[in-house]
């Protein structure tokens, strides 16, 4: 079989969010010799909508992105949580409504990940992302393995990011008594329903408890929903977001779920296709990097949706990568200050989201009131709710005044290789 060696300084194994991410982020600090590999043949808009949190877009815009992902989505002015009566528990300003110096945007994940595509061809060169390219193996010294139609590729780099995802071949490498990923027993159905919006037509809402739960927030040309309950017979072997699944069961699930300000029903019965998967993570790992490979994103830390935080901790990852590598004297030292920085907080993210997260809210209510409330004060006091919404978001790292004031991810470009002195 054909065997192709190639020298590159900095290899990019996947093309998703994070993966794309990261080739501008090293690009914009002065790195040049980069290359993404993607499994795929073709790179199409699959999936459903994503939130981007004001510490994502504040990386995107100041890579250059802010008008290009804007015009993507729909900014999002108040979060609002309900249990499964209809009765709201906590609401809160988002986004610049909330004092950020960046919008939330609620975008089509799809549009998202072909915007960072096209930008990284325009800044990095139209042969940047290598599709086809299926990883076999890497070893720490930064060698690359794939298989693609036309043979073996063998890629020496300075240095491999992993960004493979959830069932990243880079972590199994690491870890390959690992297995599959941790259900936690909730099946999730995502999906688009083309329907005008609902309440002021800028709100995110969550209904529900641990139980059974429902997301919808508006995006371009309609509204995205995630439906949630606990179930049986999956399990972490099915985490692929493909697996498209017939609407009538999950419908029947939310039957009664019929609110003065969303019906719940319809929005399913409406949308053109919904995707089943389970909800699932993985241990974080006592380490990311080995030798001259390390995680990023899913690979790296994959987590629950509770708070919508996933896309937006691969960007910062992408960013903080970027930042250390450009302002380290040589590539190892930049590598374990970028572990340094971000796999405590995705630890702890990781946690907080196995107790719901931000959502907390909505299972205390429920095993406090299961048939409702008067008054949610009587429930969960004014503090308790505020105490809940602002420890998560100081975990996350998007506390409106701790962002707003942290300095930029953005070092002065230098050029060259990993680690290079600037």
């Amino acid at each position: 079989m054909l065997q192709n060696y190639l020298a590159m300084g900095i290899v990019i194994v996947g093309a998703g969010i994070g993966g794309l991410a990261a080739a501008l982020s090293l690009h914009a600090a002065g790195f040049e010799d980069i290359g993404v590999y993607e499994r795929v043949e073709t790179l199409r808009p699959l999936g459903v909508g994503i939130n981007l949190l004001p510490h994502a877009v504040r990386e995107l815009t100041e890579l250059g992105l802010g008008e290009r992902v804007t015009a993507l989505g729909v900014a999002p002015g108040t979060l609002a949580y309900y249990n499964r009566h209809g009765q709201q528990i906590w609401r809160e300003p988002r986004g610049l409504d909330a004092g950020y110096h960046w919008p939330q945007l609620s975008v089509g994940r799809g549009q998202l990940q072909l915007a960072l595509l096209e930008a990284v061809r325009e800044r990095l060169g139209p042969n940047t992302v290598r599709t086809g390219h299926r990883l076999v193996s890497t070893d720490p010294a930064g060698t690359a393995r794939f298989e693609t139609t036309a043979g073996a590729v063998t890629v020496h780099a300075e240095l491999v990011v992993g960004a493979d995802g959830i069932h990243s071949t880079v972590r199994r490498e690491r870890r390959p008594d690992e297995g599959a990923p941790i259900w936690n027993g909730l099946t999730l159905w995502r999906g688009t329903a083309r329907l005008p919006g609902f309440l002021d037509g800028r709100t995110m809402i969550m209904a529900g408890d641990a139980e059974q739960k429902f997301v919808a927030y508006p995006i371009r040309d309609g509204i995205n929903f995630i439906a949630e309950r606990r179930a049986t017979g999956f399990g972490g072997a099915n985490a692929d977001w493909n697996r498209a699944v017939d609407a009538t069961p999950i419908i029947e699930l939310f039957r009664s779920w019929r609110f003065p300000w969303l019906d719940v029903p319809q929005i399913l019965g409406a949308a053109a296709e919904i995707l089943e998967y389970p909800m699932v993570d993985r241990d974080p790992l006592d380490r990311w990097t080995h030798g001259r490979t390390t995680l990023l994103g899913d690979a790296a830390h994959p987590m629950y949706p509770n708070g919508s935080n996933g896309g937006s901790q691969a960007i910062l990852d992408a960013r903080t990568l970027a930042y250390h590598l450009a302002t380290a004297r040589d590539t190892d030292i930049g590598l374990a200050a970028y572990e340094r920085d971000r796999r405590p907080a995705t630890t702890d993210l990781v946690h907080r989201n196995r107790q719901q997260g931000p959502e907390r809210v909505m299972v205390l209510a429920h095993e406090r009131a299961p048939d409702g409330f008067a008054n949610i004060h009587d429930v969960l006091s004014p503090q308790e709710l505020t105490e809940i919404a602002t420890g998560y978001k100081k975990a996350a790292g998007f506390h409106p005044e701790a962002l707003n004031a942290r300095p930029s991810l953005t070092p002065r470009p230098h050029g060259g290789t990993p680690g290079a002195t600037p």
